[in-house]
């Protein structure tokens, strides 16, 4: 099995608060990690350091075999390797749906555009959405935008998948369809390393979990054991809190 995404030793603090220490991890091609624990336990910046977003303090991050966090590297052509999905949908108001994923098309994978709008348009409905090309995000439900979103992340082929908590901000009746979505993601063999809330889908669809706490991995094992088994007394603390029971 081929391993896709390595992170050595992670450190990373803003200002005096060390918000990563010493976080490694490997991930391998198909694989599906879900990063659980309490907001400020460091799931986000994790994942913002592995797009280039936050510059590391020291450590190593490998994408295939290339050394992603070397300062040579070039930010624009890694994130062309790596799709990304926020918890805030982050399309442009300006575009269609169509427009918003064959925009990344153009620019990045460098297509010509009615190929970029025949490929937008096969992702569009691959989320179903198809009905919906020529609609603008202001017309699109949240788990409508967060789908769009989606197919935009998944267009040009990524190595991997960075998904930050992309259901909190959806009504709770629209959290089903993006996390069918994401299934589905999963079953097509994407790669994906997805910070949650949704512990049942988490023990669902991720094939390991790690449970994260002052910026280091307290506990990480399959999904079933650690969410229903939990070892270590920090995580079972977490999940005793999470679902409400003194």
């Amino acid at each position: 099995m081929s391993i896709v995404l390595q992170l050595d030793e992670l450190h990373k603090s803003f200002g005096d608060t060390a918000v990563l220490n010493g976080i490694s991890l490997t991930v391998n091609r198909g694989e599906v990690v879900a990063l659980i624990g309490a907001s400020g336990s460091g799931k986000s910046t994790l994942l913002r350091c592995v797009n280039l977003l936050e510059q590391l303090d020291d450590g190593q991050i490998w994408l295939g075999n290339d050394d992603i966090s070397d300062p040579r590297a070039h930010p624009d052509k890694v994130r062309a390797r790596i799709g990304v999905v926020f918890q805030q949908f982050n399309l442009f108001p300006h575009l269609s749906a169509l427009d918003n994923i064959a925009l990344s098309l153009t620019h990045v994978k460098k297509m010509k555009p009615q190929a970029a709008r025949s490929h937008a348009l096969e992702l569009l409905s691959h989320v179903g959405l198809a009905e919906k090309a020529a609609w603008y995000p202001d017309r699109l439900s949240g788990g409508q935008q967060q789908r769009v979103a989606l197919a935009r992340a998944i267009a040009g082929g990524p190595e991997v998948l960075l998904l930050d908590e992309i259901t909190s901000a959806l009504d709770p009746e629209l959290v089903g369809e993006v996390l069918e979505l994401v299934k589905k993601l999963k079953d097509d063999g994407t790669t994906i390393v997805m910070a949650t809330h949704e512990m049942a889908f988490a023990q669902d669809v991720a094939d390991r979990v790690l449970f994260l706490e002052g910026g280091q991995i307290v506990e990480s094992g399959p999904a079933r054991e650690v969410l229903q088994a939990p070892k270590d007394p920090r995580t079972q603390a977490f999940l005793r809190r999470f679902s409400g029971q003194s």
